[in-house]
């Protein structure tokens, strides 16, 4: 086993890192498939699941923000038998060993009486930073509006917090005349096709630095997309890239404003936009820094997410070089090329989701879900022993929903491209409720 010495004895216990999407699916099948003598600790920072994908509505429509957070009460889905041995914590990750996590404070309680947790094995989950109209440990959602007497904003990762945090938020864009939207992915889209929808009042611009929105996807998306929103009276700038410094410089000395007090930004070909809210939609950074700090060559430095073998168990060589050490070892003596630095594999860490660089897939929840359920199934089979190969990723066709509006969407699943016009206000949030062991029959029972 490569990364480094084992516990002095085995611990039996495996540690799930995040425990959205793909951590929730690996908690779930590994207190299924494991020994009756193994234990699962589930760490996150969240008392909740954010359900990402609903966050950009509830963000601009008010009366359905509970129903973005769903919480860690029944991740194992124990309704019928419970295992107190298995759990789900609420702390920070500050720190990871091969063998070891390190996390902000102890929790004796629970039987934690160090801030160090060993562990057999590990799954990595802990997904990407959201941009920041979404990142809520971020930017306080007030920011564009903040008042001198304002208290500072406090975030701890309750549900309170966040529902609270999306009420501020909607607060700022209703109050916002003019938006730009920058970043022409799903985010972006839907943040700007749905203001305009509860706002068609207001002015609203989206800039992307691509002549083509969703650049991963089919280019017939683009085109619904963009016929859209022409038809809801949405201004659409492609192939212009926002200058920063343009934001930097307001940091630096005020917001530059024009004659009616809106905030005027620049691209760097000179293209000058007054909004009076600015929305950076911008993508999202892979939340790998713990993984870097323990081995930077397990990192891509070009997207900064983390080498995984098929298996999805972390390493230090690329994608390429896995397959061209696989090459080489088919090779004779003779045959093979010069001796190249054999890379090191963390075999008892798998890494999931957004944080991993796994053969081209896409960062999406139903991405991370089925890689946690191949990697836990993996770990099953390591813990119980024997020549039994271990199961390998292959990515599934990009796929992908995205909503116009209230009621419109568009998607694609593989090759098949359609458009929906069946969307309801919450986008169907309870829908995802039961994947976290919580039975849904009526909005009420979303807001404990």
């Amino acid at each position: 086993m490569g990364g480094g010495a084992a516990p002095t004895e085995e611990t039996k216990t495996v540690v799930v890192l995040g425990a959205a999407y793909g951590g929730a699916k690996a908690a779930q099948v590994l207190a299924e498939g494991l020994p009756e003598d193994w234990k699962v600790i589930v760490i996150d920072r969240n008392s909740h699941a954010n359900h990402v994908y609903v966050m950009p509505r509830f963000a601009v429509l008010p009366g359905h923000e509970y129903k973005a957070f769903i919480p860690y009460t029944n991740v194992f889905h124990e309704d019928e038998k419970q295992k107190p041995t298995h759990m789900v914590l609420k702390t920070q990750v500050i720190g990871l060993r091969p063998h070891y996590v390190t996390i902000s404070e102890p929790h004796p309680e629970l039987g934690i009486p160090t801030t160090e947790i060993a562990f057999d094995y590990a799954i990595y989950a802990l997904g990407a930073h959201l941009p920041a109209p979404l990142d809520l440990w971020g930017r306080d959602p007030r920011a564009s509006v903040k008042a001198v007497d304002q208290k500072p904003w406090a975030y701890n990762g309750f549900k309170t917090d966040g529902t609270l945090w999306l009420k501020e938020r909607q607060k700022v864009i209703e109050a916002s005349p003019t938006v730009l939207v920058v970043g022409g992915g799903a985010l972006g889209i839907q943040f700007a096709t749905d203001i305009k929808a509860v706002y068609p009042e207001k002015k609203v611009t989206l800039l992307h630095s691509r002549l083509q929105l969703l650049p991963k996807f089919d280019q017939a998306m683009h085109d619904e997309i963009r016929k859209t929103m022409e038809l809801q009276g949405i201004d659409l700038i492609l192939g212009e890239r926002l200058d920063m410094s343009s934001i930097d410089e307001q940091t630096r000395s005020g917001k530059a404003v024009n004659s009616e007090g809106r905030r005027i930004v620049r691209t760097e070909k000179g293209r000058e936009i007054a909004a009076d809210l600015l929305l950076l939609c911008t993508g999202q950074a892979p939340n790998t820094a713990i993984l870097a700090a323990m081995d930077p060559a397990t990192i891509n430095p070009a997207n900064k997410q983390a080498y995984v073998q098929r298996t999805m168990q972390l390493t230090t060589a690329p994608a390429e070089a896995q397959l061209a050490s696989a090459v080489d070892a088919s090779l004779s003596l003779e045959e093979s090329p010069r001796p190249k630095a054999v890379p090191n594999t963390y075999s008892n860490i798998f890494v999931v989701g957004d944080a991993a660089d796994a053969f081209g897939a896409i960062a999406a929840g139903h991405t991370a879900y089925y890689q946690a359920d191949l990697a836990a199934k993996n770990i099953i089979k390591l813990v119980q022993g024997g020549d039994v190969p271990l199961d390998e990723y292959k990515p599934s066709p990009p796929a992908i929903k995205v909503s116009l509006g209230l009621t419109k969407s568009v998607y694609q699943v593989g090759p098949t491209i359609g458009v929906k016009t069946d969307g309801v206000d919450d986008l169907h949030a309870s829908s995802v409720w039961p994947l976290f062991g919580i039975k849904v029959e009526k909005d009420e029972d979303m807001i404990p």
